[in-house]
């Protein structure tokens, strides 16, 4: 599936499946809420209620999926925004001084064959 088929939710899109996704936290709270003042004024038990979160958890769910996607703006990724190109790499020093270059400066005799 390549990435313009799939749906990725963007927070500044104005399609109306992206603004769906903020409602699950209010939805969730004021049915939380519901819930507690009905257990306090002594309607009914938490213990008895607290299925009817699942059913709004489900409900909301259920508006988000099918909401329409209809003017959806894809969000960009950083790894499929456009590239610059990398800088060339630094030029190479030259030696220092004295060496000459291919030999090596490992101890012993300094480069110097004695017979």
């Amino acid at each position: 599936m390549a990435y313009e088929d799939r749906y990725y939710r963007n927070r500044n899109c104005p399609c109306a499946r992206c603004r769906m996704r903020g409602v699950m936290g209010p939805a969730v709270l004021i049915t939380l809420g519901v819930l507690f003042m009905l257990d306090t004024v002594g309607v009914r038990s938490f213990h008895y209620t607290w299925p009817v979160l699942l059913i709004v958890i489900g409900v909301v769910q259920v508006l988000q999926h099918n909401a329409s996607t209809e003017g959806h703006i894809q969000p960009i990724f950083p790894s499929r925004a456009p590239q610059a190109p990398a800088p060339p790499p630094p030029p190479a020093a030259p030696p220092p001084a004295g060496i000459a270059p291919g030999s090596s400066s490992g101890g012993g005799t300094g480069g110097v064959n004695h017979v």
